[in-house]
């Protein structure tokens, strides 16, 4: 018998690959009630959700077999900008996750203060500017190449959510906010890589 901790994790398919995966590596899909197709990164659209993995070519691949019309049993329009939707949806959702995680307190900036978290063992995740020194970069995590890093926002824009003019290290505390700024990092990179 299956103890309750050891029940297996929801799955989702892919429409494209036929793969499954769990919800929160792919992209859940819902039709408006205009029969566009719109991305529900949130995952609480009403309607029957179609899961794509995170991947650009997958998209373009459902998009040019008509597979979310096949889905969907039923004639759907798909925006031209369902790419650039996905994008800056995901980026706001990182971005609205990183606010949390700073109000919560769960956060740190700064070269030094994020090395000294780092030698408490209290990341869980580093955020880096794209546009950061590599060499320092490197140096923060000698010794700590285990910790996962995030490099999507240029350090003018990091800069910016702190209330500084250029930020270029920040360490998410382990805790809550680790994970879903990770899911959401990777389901990102899929589309912008």
């Amino acid at each position: 018998m299956m103890k309750k901790s050891e029940a297996p994790k929801e799955q989702r398919c892919c429409l494209v690959t036929r793969e499954k995966g769990r919800p929160e590596d792919l992209i859940r899909f819902v039709v408006s009630p205009d029969e566009m197709v719109v991305p529900d990164l949130t995952e609480r659209l009403p309607g029957r959700g179609m899961w794509l993995q995170a991947n650009q070519n997958v998209l373009q691949t459902a998009i040019q077999r008509r597979m979310f019309s096949k889905a969907a049993q039923r004639q759907v329009k798909v925006p031209d900008n369902l790419l650039s939707m996905i994008v800056d949806g995901l980026k706001f959702r990182i971005k609205d996750g990183l606010g949390l995680a700073r109000r919560a307190g769960q956060i740190t900036y700064g070269f030094v203060k994020v090395r000294e978290k780092i030698s408490q063992n209290n990341v869980g995740l580093i955020i880096q500017a794209t546009d950061g020194s590599e060499d320092e970069k490197n140096r923060l995590l000698s010794g700590a190449k285990n910790l996962p890093v995030v490099a999507i926002f240029t350090g003018e824009e990091l800069g910016k959510f702190f209330g500084r003019d250029y930020v270029v290290h920040a360490a998410i505390h382990t805790g809550p906010f680790t994970g879903r700024l990770l899911n959401d990092s990777k389901r990102l990179a899929g589309f912008i890589n």
